[in-house]
């Protein structure tokens, strides 16, 4: 089957892949998404209870604003379809999308020299589209077809995500696994793809035990206590081992939430990068403020909530939550469930395996079961590791655990090939958008990379400052330091970078996908 040539392929439909396709839709880009529909995460993990975890307003479009536009709803998964698709309509990108074309490998042709974007080890970068292909891609379009169609690209941007696909499965003792209980194992990724009759039917009248305590552990709690009200009704033990703090909606002590974080003088108390002497100096100063502000946000969540009660008070500050993107929105009724003793809790530090009956602990104590699910989250990594070809894999992480993307986008020493949605901030919606505007001024040869160097150093210096803010910095996070990294992408593409009207909206206003409307 002969290869089919183009000049940019992208590698998922989700929120980054559509983003990335807008954008380059001048090249007419080849997205390969391996289900029947556009939507990521949002079709493919969600619960029918599953909701944004940011106000409408900071999930949208610059340049296709919600019909109906508010700071406090946060809309449900089913909205966000819609809005996707609306988008993807409206910009006329859905022409680009090959359905159920699943990429099973990629292989590089280009230049053994090359060290990215058409350059030279050692060399200057030369221009990106220079008619050779430096990527091969294998697409699966049929399920038990051993035939693959192989695809040949200038540039290929990744849009895999870091969510879905992969679960992220706990290790067990020799014959302490799944295969010991003998009631139900699932992952939140099975349970997603459950209707609302098939969820119920799993889970009503049923002793659950949901292992986690992120968002989708959260959420399916709820579901569960929700589907055995009544006296019949069992309860749901949720097994925390990590607390992590919850919100409950975004106003604290009767101030909005964005003043804390999402201002341009609050982000002035966190560090970042290339601050220099005098600016690291303030910082320091300043800290007593910074801390004092996850101070004030912790005794709120206290005040509103029961944390203390069932033992659910992280002992870390509010802010290493903050900046590590963790920071969980409860459903209304959670705690509510949780007094009518339809959620329980079992706090554990130690390691858990199974038995026949449910799981059971290091201390020896057993919780009885018969459906277990786990929300132990996902391998985003591994999607990459799966199709990336050597040596192009072992570059993926630093010791850090994190993956080295300059922009949050590109890998120094990878060749032509972008990464988009991999890095996370309070809005991933608007880090994936910009960060695909970036690209394609890139692509088109308005502004040069800087040397290989520069751009490991500019890394380096971001990581060390997650690792600083946070002790879950793995998951590449930019919440504290967002308006600075905007900034710095502005001024590499030749734009403004303060995007405000007056001094006073700059420094007290949050910043999000609006302010990038107008380019310049």
């Amino acid at each position: 089957m002969a290869i089919i040539r183009s000049k940019i392929g992208i590698i998922g439909a989700g929120i980054s892949g559509i983003a990335a396709a807008k954008q380059l839709a001048k090249y007419e880009p080849v997205v390969f998404e391996a289900t029947n529909c556009i939507g990521g995460v949002w079709k493919h993990c969600s619960y029918k209870s599953t909701k944004l975890q940011t106000p409408r307003c900071d999930y949208e479009f610059s340049d296709f604003p919600w019909s109906q536009r508010d700071n406090m709803s946060f809309p449900t998964y089913e909205e966000i379809l819609e809005y996707l698709y609306s988008y993807a309509q409206h910009f006329d990108v859905l022409k680009f999308v090959k359905f159920n074309s699943k990429v099973v490998e990629i292989k590089f042709v280009g230049d053994r020299e090359m060290n990215y974007f058409g350059g030279k080890i050692n060399g200057e970068f030369g221009c990106l589209l220079n008619g050779n292909p430096v990527w091969e891609v294998a697409v699966q379009t049929n399920d038990q077809s051993e035939t693959l169609q192989w695809y040949a690209f200038e540039f290929l941007v990744m849009c895999t995500g870091k969510y879905g696909d992969i679960p992220n499965m706990p290790n067990f003792p020799q014959k302490k696994g799944p295969e010991m209980f003998k009631g139900k194992v699932l992952h939140t990724l099975d349970y997603s793809k459950l209707d609302q009759e098939e969820s119920t039917e799993l889970l009503k009248g049923k002793k659950v035990v949901v292992v986690g305590y992120k968002k989708s552990a959260i959420d399916v709690a709820v579901e569960c206590a929700e589907a055995n009200q009544g006296p019949e009704g069992q309860a749901c033990t949720m097994v925390v081992r990590t607390l992590h703090w919850t919100v409950p909606h975004y106003s604290i002590w009767g101030l909005p939430f964005y003043l804390f974080y999402s201002t341009r003088s609050s982000q002035f108390l966190h560090s970042r990068p290339n601050q220099g002497l005098i600016r690291t100096l303030l910082c320091q100063m300043l800290s007593p403020l910074r801390r004092g502000a996850s101070k004030l946000i912790e005794s709120y969540l206290v005040w509103k909530l029961p944390l203390e009660k069932y033992g659910l008070k992280p002992e870390h500050p509010f802010e290493e939550d903050y900046a590590s993107c963790q920071m969980a929105i409860l459903p209304e009724n959670f705690f509510t469930e949780a007094d009518k003793g339809k959620i329980l809790f079992k706090r554990t530090l130690s390691k858990w395996w199974f038995w026949e009956g449910g799981i059971e602990f290091e201390d020896n104590t057993k919780l009885e079961a018969d459906v277990v699910i786990l929300a132990t989250g996902f391998d985003g990594k591994k999607k990459l590791r799966d199709i990336l070809p050597d040596p192009f894999r072992s570059l993926l992480e630093f010791p850090s655990g994190m993956i080295p993307l300059y922009r949050g986008t590109v890998h120094p020493l990878i060749p032509n090939m972008a990464f988009v949605g991999y890095l996370e901030s309070v809005s991933n919606l608007h880090s994936a958008e910009i960060r695909c505007i970036w690209l394609s001024r890139l692509v088109d040869d308005l502004f040069k990379l800087p040397p290989v160097e520069k751009m490991l150093e500019q890394v380096t210096q971001e990581m060390e400052i997650m690792k600083r803010t946070t002790r879950f910095y793995k998951r590449n996070c930019i919440s504290t330091f967002s308006i600075n990294h905007s900034d710095e992408i502005c001024e590499e593409m030749g734009w403004q970078s303060w995007r405000k009207k007056n001094w006073l909206a700059e420094a007290f206003s949050p910043y999000n996908s609006q302010d990038y409307a107008r380019g310049k």
